[in-house]
């Protein structure tokens, strides 16, 4: 049974388990099935907004599918998130992505 295979079995069980899920969307990204890791990276993210390392993940995602905007708009989203958890590393992280995409 493969990693991604295992995942989607706990899954079953557990549906709404965001570090599951995420670890889901990394192995989707490692097969290059890039749209099912941003849907599912989105879908944690309205379920569970401090889930700060799938920000980053997916603004990469959208950067890599030149969707600019919207990666910048996550990791603006994801700074917001990091500040109001206290998670500086993450800030730190999602700001130095925006800053390298937005030019500020």
């Amino acid at each position: 049974m493969t990693r991604k295979e295992k995942l989607q079995n706990m899954l079953r069980q557990s549906p709404e388990d965001s570090f599951l899920q995420h670890a889901l969307a990394m192995e989707l990204i490692s097969e290059g099935s890039d749209t099912e890791a941003i849907a599912l990276l989105e879908a944690i993210l309205r379920r569970e907004p401090s889930y700060t390392g799938s920000y980053y993940q997916l603004g990469k995602l959208l950067e890599k599918k030149e969707e600019y905007a919207a990666a910048i708009d996550w990791y603006k989203k994801g700074m917001e998130a990091a500040t109001k958890d206290g998670d500086r590393k993450a800030y730190n992280e999602l700001h130095s992505a925006y800053e390298e995409l937005s030019g500020d």
